[in-house]
Formats: structure tokens, sequence, C-alpha cells
């Protein structure tokens, strides 16, 4: 499924996961129907597609406690422990690659790369029965040796990732106490190919209330020409973001790199 309006609305965390591996990220997206969160290996799109694991199989667990199609507090327990038991079943029956996991419309679908499918179906449906027989669980193997569904639905496209790294500056300053909505210097970071390039991006930002801190030629391939700017502006993540999507947006008409923002955490 893919969303006919691709609309970002948050960024978070799931615990459950990313305390496993700092390779995995979420985000939560709109869809046709309402929201859905992806919880993924962000690190597995470097090697993607593996050829020694070109099966998928997708194993969907259906909730009933929910609201607006996410679980209630008290069904995350066993959704975790369903997640863990399912792990658990397939490692045990064959070499796998567990890419994520999809939450939409009270439904979780647990995405894995498998070696091979051998008794992978007769275990998983075992273990259910046994085990989680009140979720009518339900199990699809088919064969995706591009890795499609990970690298075309479960990865986030440019513009989402955008968004979770501007997020997750925001997080980091919020969780030290930060008072987002108060407006103070915050510092960006650019590179170009050639001088005429940054120069480019100066004439848009002509006007703007920017603030050129630096320019200089650095060692960083095909881009060394730096450019830090700066700016008075409060950085929740609704001011902050439309700034830098502007920023990404003309850099790349210039031929440069937007490298990210920086401020000072304000208390007080």
């Amino acid at each position: 499924m893919k969303p006919l309006v691709f609309t970002l609305i948050v960024a978070f965390f799931s615990k459950h996961l990313i305390a496993q591996d700092d390779n995995w990220d979420v985000y939560l997206a709109q869809y046709e129907k309402g929201a859905g969160s992806t919880v993924l290996k962000m690190g597995l799109k470097a090697s993607a597609p593996k050829k020694d694991y070109p099966y998928l199989l997708v194993v969907t667990v259906p909730f009933k406690e929910c609201k607006d199609g996410f679980p209630l507090d008290s069904q995350l327990t066993e959704l975790y422990r369903i997640s863990d038991s399912l792990e658990l079943t397939i490692t045990n029956t064959q070499q796998n690659i567990f890419a994520g996991t999809f939450t939409y419309q009270c439904e979780r679908e647990h995405y894995f790369y498998l070696h091979d499918t051998s008794r992978v179906r007769k275990a998983l449906t075992k273990m259910c029965r046994e085990q989680f027989a009140a979720f009518p669980v339900r199990i699809r193997i088919k064969p995706d040796p591009s890795w499609d569904n990970y690298l075309h639905f479960l990865y986030p496209n440019e513009e989402t990732r955008d968004y979770m790294a501007d997020t997750k500056v925001v997080m980091s300053l919020g969780n030290a106490g930060d008072k987002l909505e108060k407006a103070r210097k915050v510092d960006h970071w650019l590179y170009f190919s050639t001088e005429a390039d940054r120069t480019c991006f100066t004439n848009y930002l002509s006007g703007k209330g920017f603030k050129i801190e630096s320019t200089e030629k650095v060692n960083k391939n095909n881009k060394p020409y730096s450019l830090q700017i700066s700016r008075t502006d409060k950085v929740d993540i609704d001011n902050i973001h439309p700034i830098t999507r502007e920023m990404r947006k003309h850099a790349r008409l210039c031929n440069g790199e937007y490298d990210g923002w920086e401020t000072l955490v304000i208390t007080d």
C-alpha cells in the first residue's frame, strides 16, 4: 500500500525496537484512510537488496483495542510479546532479516526477508495458534528479490527523512528542557560545488534576514565551498521545518547540499 497523499505528521521513537539497534528508526505518515507508523531498520538501505534473502514474509496481526488505527496502551505489551515471539520462531526456523513493521488501521504488519521459505509458515501457524489464538494472524510469503517492499514502501522518501532529521534535533532540545517556542539564534550549514553555486544560494537569501557567518573552502568531497548562516527563529518543529525545507530545496537548485542546523539550549 502506498500513501495517496504523503503528509508527514510527526516522527517518534519506539523504544522497544530502537533499543536493540541504533539503525532502527520510526516515522508517522498520513495515508488514504488515516495515519500509519513505520518502524524500520534504516541501515539495510546501504546493502539492499541482499541477494541471499530473496523472499518476503509479511505477518499481519490485527488488534481490537485501538484508537485512530493505533493500539491503546493496554494492547502494547501483548503486541510486543507477539513481535518477539514471531522473531524468535522465524529465527529458529530459517535465516532471516527483520526489516520493519507497519501499523495502520488497527493492524501491525511485520516484514522479514528470508533465505528460504521451508517450514516457516508451518512453524508460525503452530506458534500463533498455541500462544496467540485470540489474534487472527495472517501470513504471506512471496518472492521479492529486488527488496521492493523495503526500498519503496518501508524506507522513507527524501522529504520524510528531512523531517525526521529536524525532529531528532527538536526532540534533543526538548529533552534538555529547551523552551522551543522561544526565538533564538539558529545556525545552518551548507556546502556547494563551486563558488558560483554558493553565490546562487546567497542571492536567494537576500532580504530574508539571514546573516552570513562564514564562507570557507574546505576538504569535503565534491562540495568544498561551505556556507554558515544564522537567523533568529523559533525551533519547534512547526516553525523550523518549513525553514529547512526551503533551504534544502534551494540548495539543490544551486547544486548544493544542506547539512543541518543547531542552536543553544534555552531553558528560561
